[in-house]
């Protein structure tokens, strides 16, 4: 007897070739968190695991395309990746208003772990404006998080930035301080929710290594745990467990990042 579908979760990001990041990443997560992945590429990429050297932007027709031939799939969730020209945002911006009530899930991927820009002041100008009224829950990094509020001179203001962006539309932001820790962080990540209805903080072991693919891992094991039907602290909890453990158990590469483990040990919640 057949069962049936697992939550189905949209994504909507690029190709990495390495299977560190993008929809290889995002649809490991999802599957390992109880959903099922649907994806529609955004850009196809030239990288390894040092860095991006080239972004080939998708055809925004054929993203259209795609989603109208996904209608029927009962979407539970959206994840949203890397948007690497205005064409593909907006066909992103188009095909997230085909989903209303679904909740998104965006990473925005502004610039490859190796240094790699990915996007521009323009194109994140048009990311706060049009996308971001759209987002239930934005996931950055500190880079990504002072990069998406130019207008604020505080560079350790990670609470004024989350209150700019909430202002802006946003649902929620979940600050992740891997890249740029806070002062005195030492061995602990703090992790922080902003939400208009709360605040809430979790610590986790800082890892040595660098890693390809956490923000990936993360926003899509979010997607995936919303879209079983978990209240936004609780995924937001139950996916940061989730990417520290396959971190923790990661990959070595011959050289370079540190590739996420998702798949070897089913996920117990």
């Amino acid at each position: 007897m057949r069962q049936p579908l697992p939550p189905v979760v949209l994504v909507l990001a690029g190709h990495d070739p390495t299977g560190g990041a993008g929809l290889v990443a995002d649809s490991e997560a999802i599957a390992a968190c109880g959903g099922w992945a649907v994806t529609i590429p955004t850009a196809l990429t030239v990288q390894n695991c040092h860095n991006v050297t080239t972004v080939l932007p998708a055809d925004a027709a054929a993203m259209r395309q795609m989603a109208e031939a996904l209608v029927d799939m009962q979407i539970a969730a959206i994840k949203l990746g890397l948007l690497a020209d205005e064409a593909t945002l907006r066909a992103v911006e188009q095909i997230v208003r085909r989903f209303p009530g679904v909740p998104v899930v965006a990473d925005p991927v502004l610039k490859a772990g190796g240094g790699t820009e990915l996007s521009t002041p323009r194109l994140q100008k048009l990311y706060s404006d049009r996308l971001l009224p759209l987002v239930d829950i934005l996931t950055p990094n500190r880079h990504e998080l002072i990069a998406l509020t130019p207008e604020i001179d505080a560079p350790f203001d990670d609470t004024a930035r989350a209150v700019s962006l909430l202002s802006r539309g946003c649902q929620a932001v979940l600050v992740t301080a891997t890249d740029e820790p806070l002062p005195g962080s030492g061995q602990q990540v703090v992790n922080t929710l902003h939400s208009p209805d709360t605040t809430r903080q979790w610590q986790w072991p800082r890892l040595p290594e660098v890693f390809h693919g956490s923000g990936c891992t993360l926003a899509s094991a979010l997607a995936a745990r919303l879209a079983v039907g978990e209240r936004l602290p609780t995924a937001c909890e139950q996916a940061q467990h989730f990417t520290w453990e396959s971190l923790s158990h990661g990959y070595q590469p011959p050289s370079g990042q540190c590739l996420p483990q998702r798949l070897s040990r089913p996920a117990r919640f």
